[in-house]
């Protein structure tokens, strides 16, 4: 994230970062609409603040695929390197994992480890890149607003969102929720950010080698 802000990133670790991360931000409005069908109407005060955020958002998220197609593009990358999502695994694991915990975990959990965990952290690195214009600076002026608009959205979009997605996962939880569900709802959260350091980590680092078949001498036919 410092790199960014600096503009001292390279080039490889910028594409892997938008490359990899794009299956997260591709499939989210998915994510929303799986935990939007856990919400029913009239059922409970969460639900009916949980349909409303997520049938808002939906739309928003969607939005926002496409800005960071824009951000990709003025970076160097063509649609097909994004759309392909031929990423590592370690680049998979936060797709994979919020598309599970939204498919089968209850709404509090799900709401938690990715409208409270992902766009949380997602606000506050879109902070930390946008508070200087170091970054911004790379892109050619007639380019800049539409490669600087995901971060930018972000920034201020985030800034609230991740707090109204906790609200509703106090509001579904009452005013004495079970240890249990307190513990599993931290665990989600802590699995998101796991997931997400490991895609950065990935993105920074230099990917290990893939692995590759020995040729084995096969042993001489029995006659």
């Amino acid at each position: 994230c410092k790199a960014m802000k600096d503009a001292t990133l390279d080039i490889e670790s910028t594409h892997r970062f938008l490359i990899g991360f794009f299956p997260v931000i591709e499939q989210f409005p998915q994510f929303m609409a799986s935990n939007l069908m856990k919400a029913r109407f009239g059922h409970s005060h969460g639900e009916g603040m949980a349909r409303s955020y997520l049938i808002q958002n939906i739309r928003v998220e969607n939005m926002h695929a496409k800005h960071w197609l824009q951000w990709a593009g003025a970076s160097g990358l063509e649609l097909d390197d994004l759309l392909s999502q031929e990423v590592p695994s370690e680049m998979h694991a936060l797709a994979h994992w919020c598309g599970h915990v939204s498919l089968t975990d209850d709404l509090a959990v799900a709401v938690a480890a990715t409208n409270y965990a992902v766009e949380g952290a997602t606000g506050d690195f879109s902070c930390f890149v946008c508070s200087e214009e170091t970054y911004a600076q790379t892109f050619p002026e007639p380019i800049r607003k539409s490669a600087m608009r995901w971060l930018k959205v972000h920034a201020h979009y985030d800034d609230e969102h991740p707090w109204m997605a906790l609200d509703i996962v106090a509001t579904l939880l009452g005013t004495n929720p079970p240890v249990e569900t307190v513990n599993k709802i931290r665990a989600a959260i802590r699995k998101s950010y796991d997931y997400m350091r490991m895609t950065l980590d990935y993105a920074y680092g230099t990917p290990p080698e893939p692995l590759t078949v020995r040729a084995v001498e096969e042993e001489p036919v029995a006659a």
